[in-house]
């Protein structure tokens, strides 16, 4: 599936809730957008933050069989990667 671009995000919690879906040759005239890949089914699967044309930021998540968000692991530039695993209560 092709990406997908936004221009930012909503709220606080885990899987990013992308706004604002922006047309690929709209990201010529911004220096900050999201670029976002779902899989066969929709799903939101990874975003990266894209500063200057730079990745500043990829969040991956992976769900268990109900489609619950069970990983997510987020990457700020070139900091080591933080893994945040969910529950089936906190999902």
């Amino acid at each position: 599936m092709s990406p997908r671009f936004f221009l930012s995000y909503t709220g606080v919690r885990l899987p990013l809730q992308l706004v604002e879906e922006l047309p690929e040759a709209a990201l010529r005239n911004r220096n900050t957008w999201f670029r976002a890949e779902y899989d066969a089914q929709g799903t939101l699967i990874r975003v990266e933050k894209i500063v200057y044309g730079e990745v500043e930021m990829t969040h991956r998540y992976t769900y268990d069989s109900e489609l619950r968000l069970h990983e997510a692991i987020v990457t700020f530039a070139d900091e080591e990667p933080q893994v945040m695993r969910f529950s089936e209560a906190s999902a």
